[in-house]
């Protein structure tokens, strides 16, 4: 698919407990709002977690990544379903054969509250 300046992508992801356990291996961010449930049975999603939101339209797009910047606006539990729009803000072709890239992202809950915002800037090889 051809993308251009202007576009917006725009997926969602419901996050679950297994999510959240599988990233505490990973990442080693074991702090305990990530392991011990709430009262309603949830655990919080790791904040490097949710943004591998927008991060798909790298991999969806053959981009890497030289910048990314997030704004964490609020705590994403399991059983969320998190909606990303990533908005093309630049899209060039250079002449090394390159396409640089930028893009702006907002993310919201299920209950359309903002949960993530930011941008990421690369080239796509």
């Amino acid at each position: 698919m051809v993308i251009k300046v202007g576009d917006i992508i725009k997926f969602e992801r419901t996050f679950k407990k297994e999510d959240v356990e599988m990233f505490t291996k990973v990442s080693l961010d074991e702090g305990n709002h990530h392991i011990t449930p709430d009262e309603q049975g949830r655990v919080v999603v790791q904040g490097l977690l949710i943004a591998t939101l927008p991060t798909k339209v790298g991999g969806d797009y053959n981009v890497l990544a030289r910048t990314m910047n997030f704004e964490f606006l609020r705590p994403v539990f399991t059983g969320d379903t998190i909606i990303c729009e990533v908005t093309i803000e630049q899209y060039e072709k250079q002449d090394n054969n390159r396409t640089s890239i930028m893009a702006s992202f907002l993310c919201t809950n299920q209950n359309e509250k903002q949960v993530l915002k930011g941008n990421f800037a690369g080239v796509i090889l």
